[in-house]
């Protein structure tokens, strides 16, 4: 015959758990994945705004655009998206208290699809930026906009892929954003400016697309917060506009054959696979299937190491690039000009 003692142990007091399901403590009902969700909507909800746009629409008359924006200083400035703020310089800002502001854009980027604009306003509440590139596949995101201006609108995923690849236009020029963040955090356009947030609630993207059917449905992309979006940011607080040089090249990451990787420590390389007639890249002899390994002394490995070291320092200066190409190692000078978007 089974012990009483131990069945009573297993089963323990009926009455005590009819109780406890009956009365739920609200904090215990929370599990830890919905204490995350809620304290980063706690903690990002006030330094959201709902962006609301006045822009030029179709002959001659006025429309307004809406998107969200993240506050990155106490005195003003907010982080958004560049096509929310596309064909217009002014607007307001509103938040969920209530409070409504208006804004100038202080300058946009479309080539990265960052713009900053300014609120008339002082003592916001800041988010914290973080950064991307510690982000891992599987991790928790928190997506935050404010599409209304009432309440804030928040939804959680995981980080499905890293690396992605977003392309940009500006006038005649193109390029890729690199190293985006696909999420699977639910998006919608009103979303577009609006934080993409850690499970401490820094801001580590700022949402900018959401793919559509056939494509990947229910997926979300967003711009990095990292060192290169940093210095995008911070030109356009200071200077309205962000300067790339430009070589004229296009390539990927390619194996470095196992000679080179030894002499250079490094297992990886960006090919050129394409060379633009006129460009500083031709007139300085770069060829198609070079293997590109430093610029001006910086290792390269990949687009965004390429993209991060063409920047207003490197235009009109001499810059050497150091390749790989037919079993040996070259350096060749090469000037980039300014890119220009024209």
């Amino acid at each position: 015959m089974a012990d009483v003692r131990f069945i009573d142990a297993i089963l323990g007091d009926d009455q005590a758990s009819s109780r406890s399901r009956q009365e739920p403590d609200e904090d215990e009902a929370l599990d830890a994945y919905s204490r995350i969700i809620t304290h980063v909507a706690d903690v990002l909800a006030p330094s959201v705004a709902s962006l609301r746009v006045a822009r030029r629409a179709w002959r001659g008359v006025e429309g307004e655009g809406t998107g969200s924006g993240v506050v990155i200083t106490p005195d003003g400035f907010i982080l958004t998206s560049a096509h929310v703020v596309a064909g217009t310089d002014r607007g307001s800002a509103s938040f969920v208290d209530g409070r409504e502001f208006g804004i100038d854009v202080v300058g946009s980027d479309p080539l990265s699809d960052l713009a900053v604009v300014r609120a008339s306003a002082a003592a916001l509440t800041a988010a914290t930026l973080g950064d991307a590139s510690r982000l891992r596949v599987g991790q928790l995101v928190v997506a935050i906009g404010n599409p209304l201006g009432f309440a804030g609108s928040v939804t959680a995923g995981v980080v499905s892929a890293l690396g992605r690849s977003l392309p940009t236009r500006a006038g005649s020029a193109t390029r890729m954003v690199e190293n985006v963040i696909q999420t699977d955090a639910a998006l919608h356009p009103g979303n577009s400016g609006g934080a993409l947030a850690d499970s401490v609630g820094r801001v580590v993207g700022v949402n900018t697309a959401v793919v559509g059917p056939g494509i990947g449905q229910g997926l979300g992309l967003a711009v990095p917060i990292n060192q290169t979006t940093r210095r995008i940011v911070a030109a356009l607080m200071t200077e309205g506009r962000f300067r790339r040089a430009y070589l004229g090249i296009a390539g990927g990451p390619r194996p470095l054959p196992p000679k080179a990787a030894r002499e250079v420590n490094r297992e990886v390389g960006v090919e050129i696979v394409q060379v633009m007639e006129g460009s500083p890249a031709a007139r300085a002899g770069l060829r198609p299937e070079d293997l590109i390994l430093e610029v001006d002394g910086t290792a390269i490995e990949s687009v965004d190491d390429l993209q991060r070291v063409m920047v207003t320092e490197s235009i009109g200066r001499r810059v050497a690039v150091r390749i790989h190409r037919d079993g040996r190692i070259l350096s060749i000078e090469v000037t980039p000009i300014e890119l220009t978007t024209s």
